[in-house]
């Protein structure tokens, strides 16, 4: 055999088969929801889970009480749908800003988006303004902090991309500053506590209003990502060839950049601030993957959904109180993303 062809067949053979992987994402995902809606301190078995799913579809012999039903569709439904929505949110932002900025380093709080948005609750939880309006507050924050920093870098000379980070860290420092000035003068009875655990993150409070008001504009953020994926391939191989490919790499930037803001800003806005997920998820998708987009994107939205949702089920579980969730993402998330740094330097 001739030495091309057998290197041809060689590497046919080791090729992975990504289509495998992504239909067992996909049921490891669907998993984590059936279990999702069984645990917690009311627990339930798949087999009533699965009928209580079907029962407002088709017509089923009740066999559970309302003390189940509420559970499944009061309680853990919004919390379920909350979360996958978060997860997926930061995942696709991640991996969006990792493939604009060139960098696998950068998380979805890289332009000020999360303080920003901490700045906006802190300051409707100090105001006494109620839980729908923490929500907008932290919202409209976090599109503030980085409508700052995307002014300040159009102000400056130099590298956009670079100028666009340099601006972000600033806005988020000052954003971050102001979050604790209102801590020092919040009452230390009811506010102070309040904030604190909102800024560590939490879903125990989210609701189908909330749920809504996130899936829809997550969705209208996420669409033109999805749609562009093909596109961020080949910013990936430089600028001079993205643009000799007729690609305006400007608007593309633009575009992705406002898109996987959004994102992060409406995902914060239920959640609180939710650190890792953004950073992690995405090397985890490559890592399973490959680099190419296409692939990555979807990927990143399915499995940060599903990371969310086992985060999500050991906060109401591991102990007699609810444990916020940003604790345990960095507990999680900071190992893993050390030993995978470790590993990239050994391949080195």
């Amino acid at each position: 055999m001739p030495d091309t062809a057998k290197n041809q067949s060689v590497k046919t053979r080791k090729m992975p088969n990504y289509k495998l992987r992504f239909i067992l994402l996909i049921l490891a995902a669907l998993i984590c929801i059936l279990v999702s809606f069984g645990v917690g301190r009311f627990s339930l078995s798949p087999y009533d889970v699965f009928l209580l799913l079907l029962s407002p579809i088709f017509p089923i012999t009740e066999t559970w009480d309302y003390a189940m039903f509420s559970v499944v569709f009061n309680i853990r439904l919004p919390r379920i749908l909350a979360a996958i929505l978060v997860g997926a949110a930061l995942s696709t932002a991640g991996a969006a800003y990792q493939g604009m900025f060139q960098n696998p380093l950068v998380s979805p709080d890289i332009l000020g988006a999360s303080a920003g948005a901490g700045f906006g609750a802190c300051l409707a939880i100090y105001l006494s303004l109620g839980s729908g309006m923490v929500t907008i507050f932290a919202f409209v924050g976090g599109l503030i902090a980085v409508l700052i920093a995307y002014l300040v870098s159009r102000m400056t000379k130099g590298s956009a991309t670079l100028s666009m980070v340099l601006a972000g860290i600033l806005v988020g420092s000052l954003f971050s500053a102001s979050t604790s000035y209102i801590k020092l003068v919040a009452d230390t009875t009811e506010q102070l506590p309040e904030i604190t655990y909102w800024l560590m993150g939490s879903l125990a409070g989210a609701t189908m209003d909330d749920v809504i008001f996130a899936g829809i504009i997550i969705i209208l953020g996420t669409l033109p990502i999805f749609l562009l994926r093909w596109r961020m391939n080949v910013l990936t191989l430089g600028e001079d060839e993205a643009k000799s490919m007729g690609i305006n790499t400007h608007r593309l930037r633009f575009v992705v950049i406002v898109c996987a803001t959004l994102i992060t800003a409406v995902a914060v806005s239920i959640s609180g601030i939710i650190g890792w997920v953004g950073l992690v998820i995405p090397h985890f998708c490559r890592m399973l993957f490959g680099y190419d987009y296409r692939i990555i994107i979807p990927a990143s939205i399915i499995m940060g959904g599903g990371f969310m949702l086992l985060v999500d089920d050991f906060a109401r579980t591991i102990a007699t109180t609810e444990v916020p969730i940003g604790i345990l993402t960095a507990f999680v998330g900071a190992p893993i993303f050390a030993y995978l740094l470790i590993m990239g330097g050994k391949r080195s």
